[in-house]
Formats: C-alpha cells, structure tokens, sequence
C-alpha cells in the first residue's frame, strides 16, 4: 500500500528551512549595517546617504518576506507553498542590496 499525500512526515525540513531564511536574514543585516558604515565612512555625502537609504529599504522589504516565511514554516502542519511574488520580492531585494552595497564600496 503506497503512502497518501496526507501520510507525508516533513521530518526537520521545515525546521532547516526556516534555519536557512534565519541566516540568509543575518546576512542581509550584517550587508547593509557595513553598506551604511561605508556610506558614512569619510564624511557622509548625499548620494552615499541615498544608497544606504535604499539599502535599508530593501533590507527592510526582504526581512518582511522572511519573517513571513518564518512564521508560516513554524506553525504546526505541512506548511504552504512560497508564492512566486513572495519568491521574486526576496531576489529581488538580495540582488539589489548587493548592488547597492557594491556600488558603496566601489
């Protein structure tokens, strides 16, 4: 007798799941506190001010989805999909926090 969808034991892989949005979110978070201590390093200028701005604006919109995500992972059951919007929102902010961080630095 094969197993039902409803069978399904996820074992720990929410649980590793959420770990790795935990980190990904600390990663985030140590990019964009060394994007605005560079922003800041040397005097600040507007345009330094403005990425580090968005940095944080961006840094802000990826932990909303995360801690989104999160939350949905540690409640009891078989958690739901990741929406695509959700999935883009998160690239989305990781690309363009890392080009903003870059662009400080450069």
């Amino acid at each position: 007798m094969e197993p039902h969808q409803d069978d399904r034991d996820p074992g720990l892989q929410p649980e590793r799941t959420r770990l790795a949005w935990r980190r990904t979110t600390l990663a985030g978070t140590v990019a964009t506190v060394l994007a605005v201590k560079a922003a800041l390093n040397g005097g600040p200028d507007a345009p330094s001010i403005a990425v580090a701005a968005l940095c944080c604006g961006l840094w802000l919109g990826f932990l909303a989805v995360a801690h989104r995500r999160i939350r949905v992972l540690a409640e009891a059951g078989e958690p739901t999909t990741l929406t695509p919007r959700h999935a883009s929102t998160a690239v989305l902010c990781t690309v363009a926090l890392a080009a903003c961080a870059v662009a400080l630095v450069l």
